[in-house]
C-alpha cells in the first residue's frame, strides 16, 4: 500500500494535487506528449477521492496544460514544461525571492556568503 501523502489545510486537496503534477512535469516525470496515470491510479498513489482527482484533472486541462485523448487518457500538452518553468520563474522572482532577500538581510548574509555557501545537491 502506498505511503499517505500529507495534505495541508491551507488550499483545497485538488488544488495541492495539481501543484503535485505540476511539479513532476517541471522535474520531467511526466513528459511533454506521454500520458498521465489514470484518475484511478492517481487517487491509490496520492490516497485520495477519485472525484479530487477528477476534479484536478478537469483544471489542468481548462488550463490548457493537458488534453484529453477520447479513449485513452490524459496526456501531457507539448511546450508545456518551459510555460510552467517561465511561470514558476516569474513567481519566485516577484513572491518568494524578495522573502528570501529580507530574510537574509535581517540574518547578516550577503550575497557573496551564500554563492560560496554549497546547498543542497
Amino acid at each position: 500500500m502506498a505511503k499517505a501523502h500529507t495534505w495541508n489545510d491551507d488550499q483545497p486537496i485538488y488544488r495541492q494535487l495539481m501543484g503535485e503534477i505540476l511539479g513532476r512535469i517541471l522535474d520531467g516525470t511526466y513528459a511533454e506528449g506521454e500520458l498521465l496515470p489514470s484518475v484511478r491510479q492517481f487517487a491509490s498513489d496520492f490516497q485520495v477521492n477519485p472525484l479530487t482527482v477528477a476534479k484536478a484533472l478537469q483544471e489542468l486541462a481548462r488550463d490548457e496544460l493537458t488534453e484529453k485523448r477520447r479513449g485513452i487518457g490524459m496526456m501531457v500538452r507539448t511546450g508545456v514544461r518551459n510555460a510552467l518553468q517561465s511561470r514558476e520563474r516569474h513567481r519566485f522572482l516577484k513572491e518568494e525571492w524578495p522573502l528570501l532577500v529580507a530574510r537574509m538581510e535581517r540574518m547578516g548574509i550577503d550575497v557573496k556568503t551564500l554563492l560560496k555557501t554549497q546547498g543542497p545537491k
